[in-house]
């Protein structure tokens, strides 16, 4: 390819960089969740390159199961606890909450979504930034970045409560739903929410990352 071809692709795939960024961070991180981290899907032990990590994901498995399981007895009265991860219906349906329910995955990946965001470079990002320092930029970005991602964590644990809530007041007469609630509509429900959350950071708190310099250095 020529000089100038080369330049044409750039200016062409420019507008979308972010959100190519975005699903590559997204598939990277999710497959490097999927070989490193291991579990049995109703083990008790967690394992990271082999090393035992097991005691997050066991702490967060019983607090999400106690705080839905309260949740659910406002509703229906049916309802109790068999061990410390079970929430049963007397219909005999019911759910388990296992490590993998814990949103520690989705938090992750969440963190690694955000870390990757880079420096705004749209057109009207650059005509803004013209007299603002590249170091400038990137050190505020970062400040940003750092009280955007506890926001983020917020966001996956409330969503990820209300989704396993939900679920379980469904399966109490409707069991058979389980699968499609959990393997996909909530599945896909909590990855369109750390999109939604991305978009906007990448489109509201960049761009006045660069305003807030701007101003900082009239």
């Amino acid at each position: 390819m020529t000089k100038d071809q080369v330049q044409r692709l750039k200016e062409q795939v420019e507008p979308y960089k972010d959100v190519i960024v975005f699903m590559i961070t997204l598939l990277v991180v999710n497959y490097a969740w999927k070989w490193t981290v291991t579990g049995d899907e109703m083990g008790d032990q967690v394992t990271w390159f082999g090393l035992d990590i097991t005691a997050p994901f066991e702490f967060m498995a019983c607090h999400i199961a106690k705080v839905v399981y309260e949740m659910v007895s406002w509703f229906r009265d049916t309802v109790y606890m068999v061990g410390e991860h079970t929430i049963r219906f007397e219909s005999g349906s019911g759910s388990t909450i296992i490590w993998g329910c814990s949103g520690l995955k989705q938090m992750f990946i969440w963190f690694w979504l955000i870390i990757t965001v880079l420096p705004g470079t749209t057109s009207a990002e650059k005509e803004k930034s013209r007299s603002i320092t590249h170091n400038s930029r990137i050190r505020n970005l970062w400040l940003h970045k750092l009280w955007f991602i506890p926001v983020g964590w917020i966001c996956c644990y409330a969503f990820n409560i209300l989704r396993i809530f939900l679920i379980t007041l469904a399966v109490e007469f409707h069991p058979e739903w389980f699968h499609m609630l959990h393997d996909y509509l909530f599945k896909y429900m909590f990855y369109a929410m750390l999109f939604g959350l991305w978009v906007l950071f990448v489109e509201k708190i960049r761009p006045a990352v660069t305003v807030f310099v701007e101003r900082k250095s009239i």
